[in-house]
């Protein structure tokens, strides 16, 4: 049954893109070697292949493609070759004609889902359309996944509507941009990835870009935390900057119990109606202190 795989291996990848001269042979060796290490599900970063740091919108829609083009097509015909899922991040160009942040699942050559980005970071919103949908739950030979991008994981609520909805992993393609962090500590994303997964009982597998683009640094720090909140690899690895793969073993079931003792239950022990937005506040000046 889908969803009930038993124990499988798992894959982040950390690549470069070329923004000036895309080559998706880039992601497809990725995909190779995380399959030949053992992975069922292979996840690469955000806009996996066309790069991140467009110039402006109409660069952005330039690199764009529909969901059934050439870029998507090539991730479906390697998973069929595989016999693996792959989640990738792309630039889609939508019916509509509008530009999305997207993430696409396929498996045994199928497109199964693609999710378009919600929670649009700063510049992206004069690139993307945010999309409007939750993401899709798919029953794959790999476990449950929903698909997500990047900031999209910094938003508790989305994680939980998630897990709510019955994913055991989120599948996130991210473009974590490098910062100074005191003393070399991990990016604070990484902590974020880990909060989500332990609160909601959830495997999180998030593929890191690496390298420089126009002068944006990466963090080049995949992850794959489990159900506990416990880091199985990550964010470290091969030296930084270079590509590599991470691979980890994990439980899809064990994301099916989201007890914590007998007496605690993640989604149970919510009290939605205290969480009430407030209202707006009024005119004028704040009410505190100046």
């Amino acid at each position: 049954m889908p969803g009930a795989a038993g124990a499988v291996t798992v894959a982040a990848c950390r690549i470069p893109a070329r923004i000036d001269a895309p080559d998706p042979a880039i992601a497809e060796r990725a995909v190779r070697e995380a399959v030949a290490g053992g992975a069922r599900l292979v996840v690469l970063p955000e806009l996996t292949v066309c790069g991140y740091a467009f110039a402006d919108a109409a660069e952005a829609r330039a690199a764009a493609e529909p969901a059934d083009g050439p870029t998507v097509a090539r991730f479906a015909a390697l998973s069929a070759e595989l016999r693996c899922v792959v989640v990738a991040g792309f630039a889609e160009l939508g019916d509509d004609g509008h530009v999305y942040n997207s993430a696409v699942l396929v498996e045994d050559g199928v497109r199964r889902a693609v999710y378009r980005k919600v929670h649009l970071w700063d510049r992206e919103h004069t690139l993307f359309t945010p999309g409007d949908a939750a993401s899709p739950v798919v029953p794959t030979a790999a476990g449950r996944i929903a698909p997500m991008v990047c900031y999209d994981l910094e938003f508790p609520e989305w994680v939980r509507r998630a897990a709510q909805d019955g994913a055991e992993i989120v599948a996130a393609p991210v473009n974590w941009p490098w910062r100074p962090t005191p003393g070399g500590q991990d990016p604070l994303e990484v902590a974020k990835v880990r909060a989500v997964a332990g609160a909601y009982r959830v495997h999180v597998v998030a593929a890191d870009r690496c390298g420089t683009e126009r002068g944006v640094d990466w963090f080049g720090a995949p992850v794959i935390a489990d159900a506990d909140g416990n880091l199985l690899a990550g964010p470290g690895g091969p030296p930084p900057g270079e590509p590599g793969v991470l691979l980890a073993t994990l439980d899809p079931a064990a994301a099916r119990d989201k007890r914590l003792t007998p007496h605690n239950h993640v989604l149970r022990d919510r009290r939605p109606p205290l969480y009430r937005e407030p209202d707006p506040p009024p005119e004028g000046p704040p009410p505190w202190p100046a």
